[in-house]
């Protein structure tokens, strides 16, 4: 592997992911980032399904692996069976969280529930990301990010008015999931400091997905408003929508804050938009959100997509172009900021993705290197646990690693 940057904000934190797919993962993904000791338990067999899911490369690895399993060691181990159990509950002793994405009740039927966790690691925390969550009459169900993301409301308003609801192109369910069950596992161990126990943080798929819903839920019901779909608009917020260029591009514009907004129509070389009284206000621009916006695709028309952002931006209105993967490779802020980066798997191969978010001043976060191969730590892992040459043998013929 290739030298290591500096040591994130959570070093020294051990980290056993026992997920698969995206949802418990990317929780893991995110605390590895930040510099956590993050050792993902694969089956034996075939490991997470996301090593074969998703675009792959001419060699015919996944493209998603290197993403969602950068910075984490792999070991194999068989958990429905005793010996398999055992290793697991060892190497729980030792760490500060364990990350699962099961079905309730899964680890307790592996002999590895909380409460006995708990006997000899009372600090141990237990990141459980689920469908529905720990309880409730829909907790055994099995629960997908797309199931999640339809009960959470978010799939109800995606998409433009006169078609069914559609999807983000990204497994965004799972991520929120995941990235609740981040900040829950960080504060946990906040908590930790002071009590000295650990705790069960509970994160299901369809309450990360209704989190994100601002006041739809209290709109309904203060005043029985439901949110529809509005495709590329926001109802009422306006000027701040997708408009045309005179070279077949298209320019997002957000200019629906009043003094934005005259910055705006002063860069369209019309200042007295800004005091008619028809666009004066927010709530006046949003009554005529259509008109205005036909006003503003007239005037973008005009001009070519760099001409036009080179007056916006020197005119201090929020503008951009809506981008593709290769427009970020072709950024020079991305490139300033080093948003993209790349590292090496074991086998030397490199790999383009994004960086680690947020960015700390101190201890920063970083990619050390891609998703591993299938089972290339155990060994050292198990010898850590103190398990020789000779038994770690013993354990790969028993089929138990």
């Amino acid at each position: 592997m290739p030298t290591e940057p500096p040591a994130g904000a959570l070093a020294g934190t051990r980290v056993v992911e026992m997920g698969q797919l995206i949802a418990g993962p990317f929780c893991g993904q995110l605390l590895g980032d930040m510099g956590a000791d993050v050792v993902k338990v694969e089956s034996p067999e075939v490991g997470d399904p996301m090593r074969l899911w998703g675009v792959s490369n001419a060699d015919g690895d996944s493209l998603t692996w290197p993403v969602i399993a950068r910075n984490k060691k792999s070991i194999t181990l068989n958990l429905r069976v005793q010996p398999g159990q055992q290793i697991a509950q060892q190497l729980l002793d030792q760490a500060d969280i364990l990350i699962e994405n099961f079905r309730p009740g899964t680890l307790e039927r592996w002999n590895l529930s909380p409460e006995r966790l708990w006997e000899t690691n009372p600090g141990l925390i237990i990141v459980r990301v689920t469908g529905f969550g720990q309880t409730g009459p829909y907790a055994p169900r099995a629960g997908y990010g797309s199931i999640g993301e339809a009960m959470g409301g978010l799939r109800y308003l995606t998409g433009e008015p006169d078609r069914p609801p559609a999807r983000a192109g990204i497994s965004i369910g799972d991520s929120l999931a995941g990235t609740y069950a981040a900040l829950g596992a960080v504060a946990a161990l906040n908590a930790r400091a002071t009590t000295g126990r650990g705790q069960i943080v509970d994160s299901a798929i369809y309450e990360a997905v209704l989190a994100m819903m601002e006041a739809s839920v209290t709109e309904w019901d203060a005043i029985g408003h439901q949110r529809e779909r509005t495709g590329a608009i926001l109802p009422h917020v306006a000027p701040s929508n997708v408009y045309p260029t005179a070279d077949a591009s298209s320019i997002l514009i957000a200019a629906n804050q009043d003094t934005v907004f005259r910055r705006l129509a002063a860069v369209m070389g019309r200042p007295e938009l800004a005091t008619d009284d028809r666009y004066a206000s927010h709530h006046a621009r949003g009554e005529r959100q259509s008109e205005l916006d036909d006003l503003i695709a007239d005037w973008s028309a005009e001009h070519t997509a760099d001409v036009l952002l080179d007056m916006l931006h020197e005119g201090g209105v929020p503008a951009g172009r809506v981008y593709r993967s290769e427009d970020m490779f072709a950024d020079e802020h991305f490139a300033a900021r080093n948003a993209i980066v790349r590292a090496h798997n074991s086998r030397g191969h490199e790999f383009a993705m994004q960086n680690v978010a947020p960015r700390l001043s101190a201890t920063p976060g970083g990619v050390r290197w891609t998703g591993p191969e299938l089972g290339e730590h155990t060994d050292d892992v198990l010898a850590s646990l103190g398990y020789d040459a000779a038994e770690i043998e013993r354990l790969r013929d028993d089929s138990v690693v």
